[in-house]
């Protein structure tokens, strides 16, 4: 199984010249409903004890809130800061066992979360998994860098760090450029130099982070 969904083309037509794929801009869409951003995520969990002791104690989520579930109070609902203030909650009753074995989600399902390290502990991090015997890859996405694990019922999460430090509420414009210029140079996907182009054509004064090395990689989690 390939944990990131890895579609690479089989041929070297750049998608981005198909006039009639949808653009890809920074620009607001023209749409009745506008998102202002992520509130929180909710997946079903197992128990409180497993779930706390993976979010909480292995990822440093705080857990900042709980009460029954209100759609069905016979369960518990757990609210995790995730270390932004976007909040992950968990559907857990202490019933249910946890299920370690890979997911297998449907149309329409979850594929994976991913969360942000910083990158000066982003080594640290790859340190607790070995340490916590988390099986895990660490693979070179071109513009950023991501360990992947599964959580304790098995659902895929990406802990991922920037290469460069720019400001977050330019996000989305630095990914639009990066993408142009990919497209520009014919690239497969974007790639460090790629994004670095974008940030100068931008006119950010952007870090480029100390990161190990690691493969692209195209593969599962054992």
């Amino acid at each position: 199984m390939s944990d990131t969904g890895d579609s690479r083309p089989d041929d070297t037509t750049d998608p981005g010249d198909d006039p009639d794929l949808a653009p890809v801009t920074a620009d607001l869409p023209n749409s009745p409903i506008t998102t202002t951003g992520t509130d929180h995520i909710t997946i079903w969990g197992s128990n409180a004890e497993d779930t706390i002791e993976f979010y909480r104690d292995l990822l440093g989520m705080a857990l900042v809130l709980r009460q029954p579930n209100l759609d069905d109070p016979s369960q518990t609902h757990l609210f995790f800061d995730t270390g932004d203030g976007t909040i992950l909650t968990v559907f857990v009753s202490d019933d249910r066992d946890s299920e370690p074995r890979p997911q297998r989600a449907p149309t329409g399902g979850v594929h994976h979360l991913c969360f942000s390290i910083g990158p000066d502990r982003f080594r640290e991090a790859e340190t607790a998994l070995k340490e916590a015997d988390r099986s895990y890859n660490l693979f070179d996405r071109g513009i950023f860098l991501s360990l992947y694990t599964r959580d304790h019922n098995g659902l895929i999460l990406e802990l991922t760090t920037d290469k460069f430090s720019f400001p977050d509420e330019q996000r989305g414009e630095v990914l639009a450029a990066t993408q142009r210029i990919r497209e520009r140079e014919s690239a497969e996907y974007a790639q460090t130099e790629h994004m670095a182009a974008a940030l100068e054509e931008l006119g950010l004064d952007a870090e480029q982070h100390d990161l190990p090395d690691a493969d692209t990689g195209v593969g599962g989690i054992e």
